[in-house]
C-alpha cells in the first residue's frame, strides 16, 4: 500500500482582473460610492454646514474661544449704532448661529427658516468688509488681510446653501428626486 500526501490547497487569490472577479474591480467601487455621494449629496452638504455652524456658535458662549470673537463684536456694534451691550450681541450670534446650524443639521421644517436666517447673516458677514475695511484689507493692496480671508471664505457657505436652497424651495414644483441621466454606453 502507498501512503499518499494531500497538499492543502489555498483558495484563489482575488484579482481585479474584470473576467475573474468583476466584483471587486475599483472602478466599480468607486462609482458605487459615488452613487451613494450623490443620493445623499443635499443631506451630506446640508449636514456639514450645519456642523460648522453649530460650532462656531457654541464657541462664541465662551470668553475668547472664538478666533472670530472680536471681530464678529466690532462690526455688530457698528451695524447697531453702538446701541446694544458687546455681551448681548455676541450672545444674539452665538444663538443665531447654532439655531442656524441646528436647523441645517435637522432639515424638514427647520430648513427653511434656517436658510432664511442664515442669507441675512451672511449679508452681515460680508458687510463687515465694508464696515471694518482697516482690519479686511491690507493697506494699499487689493489682498484681504487674515481677517479678511475669514470672511471672504464664507462665500463656500454661500455657494453650498444656495444649493440647498435651490432644492428645498424648488421641492413644490418638481419631483422630490431627480431623474438618472442615461449614460452612453463606452464600449463601443
Amino acid at each position: 500500500m502507498r501512503s499518499r500526501t494531500v497538499e492543502p490547497t489555498l483558495p484563489p487569490h482575488p484579482t481585479t482582473d474584470s473576467t475573474t472577479n468583476p466584483g471587486l474591480r475599483v472602478g466599480d467601487r468607486l462609482a458605487d460610492l459615488a452613487r451613494l455621494v450623490d443620493a445623499h449629496a443635499l443631506t451630506l452638504l446640508r449636514a456639514t454646514v450645519g456642523i460648522v455652524f453649530v460650532g462656531f456658535g457654541v464657541l462664541k458662549l465662551f470668553p475668547s474661544a472664538s478666533p472670530a470673537e472680536q471681530l464678529a463684536v466690532d462690526a455688530a456694534t457698528k451695524m447697531t449704532l453702538g446701541l446694544v451691550p458687546e455681551t448681548v450681541l455676541l450672545l444674539s450670534l452665538a444663538a443665531l448661529e447654532t439655531a442656524i446650524g441646528i436647523g441645517l443639521i435637522a432639515g424638514r421644517r427647520l430648513l427653511r427658516p434656517a436658510l432664511v436666517a442664515f442669507f441675512l447673516h451672511m449679508g452681515g458677514v460680508f458687510s463687515t468688509l465694508f464696515l471694518l475695511p482697516d482690519a479686511m484689507w491690507q493697506p494699499h493692496s487689493p489682498a484681504p488681510t487674515m481677517e479678511g480671508q475669514y470672511v471672504v471664505k464664507n462665500v463656500v457657505l454661500v455657494a453650498v446653501c444656495l444649493v440647498v436652497a435651490a432644492d428645498a424651495w424648488g421641492r413644490g414644483s418638481r419631483p422630490r428626486h431627480r431623474p438618472r441621466s442615461r449614460r452612453p454606453d463606452r464600449t463601443g
